[in-house]
């Protein structure tokens, strides 16, 4: 009896143990927080999903040999952008590594001093430069860099004996620079004599956004596209894919074939290759582009859905829930990407700090704290979840159980 008392309790105690792990490993949560690119929550929501089964990653399936996981991919990829060829790898930062380590390895490669950044997690270019075996050369000072400047580096690696490899152009994507700026557009560049290379990071594939009825949103006028880029004279461009491009976390890579071709057969190609379920969504979300489903990209469903429908879907909720105000918001792009941009928004506001119980629901509602209260922002949440949104709510507002307290 002892023995099997002890044996329960450890059985217990392993149930809890699973269960309370269960809660801290990955979950489908309903962000709220108005955070559309939201890090923490894997950036970009994807609507694709894979069933339980085998895929044809590197199958031909039409001759029964092995194939590339990167051909049918890669070719969707250069047309949407325009490109001769194109490859996926795990994110923006290893296409960053990998282009500089296949093509700059030993050599010079020219940066403004205004484009050394430091993203996320520390990931700074002159540290990555290194890794690479590229050796950087700095250009311009920080707030100016002219065509001349990069000629003029040309030119001293020259005289010193050595190589200019490439022009790396870094978009600088989370931060802003303003005020007494110049840079040399991609057209300059092109004329100094290497491969053009143009880190684009936040990864908006056309500026002209054909796959959205009407004209291109306002707020997106400034931020540099794949196609545009390239068409202007970049011979190589990298992008991330879970960003603007609406997609699973991946690094995309296209541009000219013959320097795809040399990053795709260095060594590193291999460490930093994606698997089927990145390769499968990032297909998916290209095939959504080239048939101008916008509206089937999570990310530009959001940003293209009123205000009007988000107050509404937001007074429908604060009928159902006693001391819910409905009240203008202010969504932002999130994850890096236009710092300066903000979205009118509609949500949802209570009187206090509720946040935790709203996280402890069976699908974790993730909110934001205000001045003591508790915000919801529609424009992040599906319409499928306003009733869990309500629930959610509805449980965290009420009194507490007597015979449970």
């Amino acid at each position: 009896m002892a023995r099997h008392a002890i044996a329960t309790d450890q059985v217990d105690s392993i149930d809890d143990l699973a269960e309370q792990r269960k809660r801290q490993m990955l979950t489908s949560v309903i962000n709220a927080t108005g955070v559309l690119l939201h890090t923490n929550l894997g950036r970009a929501p994807l609507s694709f999903s894979q069933t339980a089964s085998y895929s044809n990653l590197e199958l031909n399936v039409e001759t029964g040999q092995r194939g590339s996981r990167q051909q049918t991919i890669g070719s969707l990829l250069a047309t949407a952008c325009g490109a001769e060829a194109a490859i996926v790898v795990n994110n923006c930062a290893s296409a960053v590594l990998l282009t500089l380590a296949a093509l700059g390895a030993g050599r010079g490669v020219a940066v403004s001093r205004g484009e050394m950044v430091e993203i996320g997690g520390g990931f700074r270019i002159p540290d990555v430069m290194r890794q690479s075996g590229a050796r950087l050369v700095e250009v311009g000072t920080t707030n100016r860099s002219r065509l001349s400047d990069y000629t003029s580096a040309a030119d001293a690696e020259k005289e010193a004996g050595k190589e200019l490899a490439m022009v790396l152009k870094v978009h600088r994507s989370n931060y802003k620079v303003i005020g007494f700026t110049e840079e040399a557009p991609i057209a300059e560049l092109a004329t100094v004599g290497v491969p053009v290379v143009v880190d684009l990071g936040s990864g908006l594939l056309d500026a002209a956004c054909p796959w959205l009825d009407g004209v291109p949103p306002s707020w997106l006028s400034e931020e540099p596209a794949v196609r545009q880029t390239l068409d202007g004279g970049a011979d190589l461009v990298m992008f991330s894919g879970d960003k603007l491009f609406g997609g699973p976390q991946a690094g995309i890579i296209a541009g000219r074939a013959d320097l795809v071709e040399r990053c795709a057969k260095h060594p590193l190609a291999r460490a930093v290759r994606p698997g089927s379920l990145v390769m499968a969504a990032v297909g998916e979300t290209t095939l959504a582009y080239l048939e101008r489903r916008g509206a089937d990209i999570p990310f530009w469903a959001m940003v293209s859905t009123t205000v009007e429908t988000l107050t509404a879907r937001a007074e429908a909720i604060a009928a159902e829930v006693p001391g819910a105000k409905v009240i203008g918001t202010e969504a932002v792009p999130g994850g890096g990407t236009l710092p300066t941009v903000t979205f009118p928004s509609a949500g949802l506001r209570v009187g206090r700090d509720v946040t935790t119980a709203l996280r402890a629901a069976a699908r974790p509602i993730i909110a934001r704290v205000e001045e003591g209260g508790t915000t919801l922002d529609l424009r992040t949440v599906h319409p499928d979840d306003d009733p869990m949104i309500a629930a959610g709510l509805r449980s965290a507002l009420a009194p507490p159980d007597p015979e449970n307290t």
